[in-house]
Order: structure tokens, then sequence, then C-alpha cells
């Protein structure tokens, strides 16, 4: 029987444009694209989503009068081909069956989101003085420095999830809702781009519970979850209840930016699905995750 998994990359794990930290990055690519073809060889279909917040932020930093929906859309498209180029490439060399697909992925959210209210998601560079005085941006003070922020609406409908569903049953390896999607709003009948940011797990798990998939596997820096962290009583965990994670992110222990969304992600997946593996795990790790021998599996 057929199977498919969702596969988040983090927008970290890719090369960013500017070349920094490329030896690491290319490290980190190479474990990916062993997950996708160990996955293929598995038996699974695979759909790939991914992360773009450094590469946003570079192109923000080139050019901070284009709107960031078009950022996010040129990230997309960039991400997109350098994935699909090298895995096409390692098929051909595997004479497997199976071609890329990169889908430029527009996501509609509610204008009414509490998220525009108050923005709080940090984009693109560190301002200068006369970018605080003179841009007409919600700004916030960051450790760092001042930057803009946006919201961080919840997704409401993947626009393109029709297409996204034709191509994985022609077996096609997807590449789809890049950077959380390009984020539309629906005003006097037309959709219109928003400077928002969606988040990449959060829409991944969506996309997961839409499309009725076997497992989602979210990839991150750690091996697994843990609790305590960076203390003498840190445990890592290789299952975790929803409850369990429910606790735990009551108490902190998941901040906002960084475990919190991908454990957020991982339980709103297995609350939807019956059957599937929610998995957290780092890049390399797939097929062990998915036997139980690596990562994090939430269960109910």
């Amino acid at each position: 029987m057929t199977r498919t998994v969702v596969y988040a990359i983090g927008g970290n794990a890719l090369s960013s444009p500017t070349g920094g930290g490329h030896e690491e990055s290319a490290l980190v690519l190479a474990k990916v694209m062993s997950d996708v073809i160990d996955l293929l060889e598995a038996g699974w279909r695979v759909i790939l989503t991914h992360g773009n917040g450094p590469q946003v932020g570079h192109l923000m930093a080139l050019d901070s009068s284009q709107p960031m929906d078009d950022w996010v859309a040129a990230t997309q498209g960039i991400i997109g081909h350098s994935l699909s180029i090298n895995l096409d490439s390692i098929l051909r060399r595997r004479n497997r069956p199976e071609k890329t697909s990169v889908i430029l992925t527009r996501v509609e959210v509610d204008p009414e989101d509490p998220g525009f209210q108050f923005p709080t998601k940090p984009v693109g560079p560190i301002l200068s003085d006369e970018q605080v005085m003179t841009e007409d941006w919600d700004i916030a003070e960051t450790i760092n420095g001042p930057r803009r922020v946006v919201a961080s609406p919840a997704p409401k409908e993947i626009l393109d999830i029709d297409i996204i569903e034709s191509l994985i049953d022609k077996n096609a390896i997807v590449i789809c809702c890049g950077g959380g999607g390009i984020p539309v709003i629906s005003k006097d009948g037309h959709f219109v781009g928003v400077p928002a940011v969606i988040d990449k797990d959060r829409l991944s798990a969506l996309l997961a519970i839409q499309m009725n998939v076997d497992a989602l596997i979210i990839s991150t820096a750690i091996d697994s979850v843990r609790t305590g962290f960076g203390s003498k009583d840190e445990q890592k965990h290789q299952k975790m209840t929803i409850e369990q994670a429910k606790i735990h992110l009551a108490n902190g222990e998941f901040p906002d930016g960084s475990m919190g969304p991908k454990v957020t992600s991982a339980i709103e997946a297995v609350e939807n699905l019956t059957n599937l593996k929610s998995i957290i795990c780092q890049p390399g790790d797939a097929v062990k995750a998915l036997r139980g021998e690596s990562g994090t599996i939430f269960v109910k």
C-alpha cells in the first residue's frame, strides 16, 4: 500500500544566498537528500516543505521596497530550484523513476486574524536610525537592534492543494509550501498578497491533515525533543503523548522561537489524523525515526 509523508525542512538547513556557513549547510542538505532517497526506497511518496527565514531576510536587506509576499514567492523559487536540481541529479544517477515538481504555493489567511492587530514576527535586517524614523512599518526592538515585525497568522486554506495532490498521485516528489506559503487574503473578490509570515511547521501540519498523509516529519537541529534543555535535569524523549506535550508547552519547555511551533504542529497533526506518525528528528534520521529508533514520535 502506498504511503505518503510530509517532510518539513528548516530554512537554516538550506544554503543562504549570502553563502554564509556554506559547508555546514551543504552537509545538512546532503542529509536531507539522503532522507528523501531512503524514504523513496522504503516505499514512501514524499512531499517536501521548507523554511525561508534567512533567505527572505537577505533579499529584504537588498531591496526593502519590494512587497514581502513577492520575496516569499522568490525564495520559494530559489530554494525549490536548489532542492529540485539536487534531487533530480541523484534520482537520475540511481535510475529511479521519480521526478521533482516545485509548486509556488499560495495560502489564504483571515484578514481578521489577531496577528494583524499585534504583529510580532521579526523579518529582514537590523534597521538604521533613518529607516526607523521614515519607514511606515511596525518596528520592535530585538536583542540585536530594531527590526520590522509582521503578523504571523494561522493558515486558513492552501489554494494550490489540488495541484499538489494531482502531482503526488503521479509519483512526483512535490516541493511546496515554502516559507509557510505566500500569504494572501480575499478582498473584493480578488486575492491580495499581505506582509505576513505563516509558520512553516504549522502549514506543514495543515498540509498533512488536508492530504490525509501517513506521516509528518519535522526535521530540526537536535536528535530528539528534550525537556530541561541545558540543565542537569535534561531529558530526551523517544515518545511523547499529546497530553504530556501540552503540559510541557504550558510549562514553557518549548519556547515560541524554537521548539514551540514544531511541537504544536506535531500535536495538531496527531489530533486530526488517527493513524498518522508525527515525528521530530534531525536530518539524516527520517527512516530510523519512522521505525522508532531515533527522534521523537508523538502519540495520543
